[in-house]
């Protein structure tokens, strides 16, 4: 499937909704987001439910087509995309208390080499030079979801890579690879999630396909996941609707 095939056009709409008629299940902020289509009515919903590990995690939602080539990304977290990170990281390991530019690599690395070049130069984002082409927003700390309207005509996968920082196990430890700060600010690597969206169905979950490079040096995908732990844990659940045709 080429990108021309699926019509995406970003439009508006960031915003919190709360109610007081809600079930638990639902009782949480909505992010709301529009993607192609002319249609008011959303045809995608995407419900992410938060795990145990769940921390405020780095993440970046995007498109492939069956082949494994990068159509588009929808959402990517505000703070890799932009480069500004909540605490400034100041040479290698000096952290301020504000926020500034800091330097990721191994937050998303399956995604950010996936997405190209920013430019046409730079693979990863900074201030100078943010990655603007997907709706961008801080995390949530709740559930949440988005929704998009897209004109979808034939099947592709929708992938999702989300990273925690400084999250240790028995396995990933603080000296696994002593001589990469990358690898120190994040320990346990990115986990890749994955699921093919066909109109045999109506529902589909996301389930985990593998995870990034640990030191963020290439966008190799490592399909062993049994030494991850707290990582397999920041989402409990990812659920995608079809909504409308």
């Amino acid at each position: 499937m080429k990108a021309k095939n699926i019509i995406i056009v970003l439009i508006v709409s960031f915003f919190w909704l709360y109610s007081c008629k809600t079930t638990q299940e639902t009782n949480h902020p909505i992010l709301s987001f529009s993607l192609g289509g002319t249609s008011q009515i959303p045809a995608l919903k995407i419900s992410f439910h938060k795990g145990e590990s769940y921390n405020r995690p780095t993440f970046a939602l995007w498109m492939e087509n069956l082949n494994g080539e990068y159509i588009r990304t929808l959402f990517v977290t505000k703070s890799y995309a932009s480069g500004i990170f909540g605490h400034e990281l100041v040479g290698d390991s000096i952290w301020k208390k504000t926020s500034g530019p800091s330097l990721q690599p191994a937050a998303l690395p399956y995604w950010t080499y996936k997405k190209g070049l920013i430019e046409g130069k730079y693979l990863f984002p900074t201030p100078e030079h943010p990655f603007v082409d997907a709706y961008t927003g801080a995390t949530p700390d709740q559930n949440f979801e988005l929704k998009a309207l897209s004109n979808i005509n034939s099947r592709y996968r929708m992938m999702l890579e989300v990273n925690q920082s400084w999250d240790l196990n028995e396995y990933w430890t603080n000296n696994k690879y002593p001589n990469s700060k990358a690898y120190s600010h994040s320990a346990q690597p990115s986990i890749i999630y994955s699921v093919e969206i066909n109109d045999d169905h109506k529902i589909f979950y996301m389930n985990p396909i593998g995870y990034g490079n640990p030191k963020g040096e290439d966008g190799k995908l490592n399909t062993n996941l049994n030494t991850l732990s707290t990582a397999m844990k920041i989402f409990k659940m990812i659920k995608i609707e079809i909504l409308k045709n």
